[in-house]
């Protein structure tokens, strides 16, 4: 199993699922997705995944979100703006094999184990 989660260790909901994880018996593999951001393939396959519209992947409540005016554009160009500004990704996101959920609640993440 490759089980790999979307991190930001300064996110609560970020280090709570990561906890959940781990108290379940994973160790996933943590990507610091800030650093390592997805790139359009990847973020493109976890829209698919958790069968979601781009804009249910974002923080619209970001200050970039408002300055790089997305609230009026749709698709392709939402996913480019979470590539080049990875915070705008909601997180965290848990990825096994060809499943991921986003841990908004931890126990979400759950269903994919």
């Amino acid at each position: 199993m490759s089980l790999t989660i979307w991190h930001n260790p300064r996110c609560s909901k970020s280090r709570q699922t990561l906890a959940l994880l781990e108290e379940n018996g994973f160790t996933p593999s943590v990507r610091l997705y800030l650093e390592d951001a997805p790139t359009v393939q990847e973020i493109r396959s976890v829209l698919n995944m958790l069968g979601i519209e781009p804009r249910a992947l974002m923080r619209t409540g970001e200050a970039d979100y408002k300055e790089q005016n997305l609230k009026t554009v749709e698709g392709d160009a939402l996913i480019d703006a979470m590539a080049a500004t990875p915070k705008l990704i909601e997180r965290p996101v848990v990825i096994n094999g060809t499943k991921a959920a986003l841990g908004r609640p931890p126990k979400n993440v759950l269903d994919i184990l």
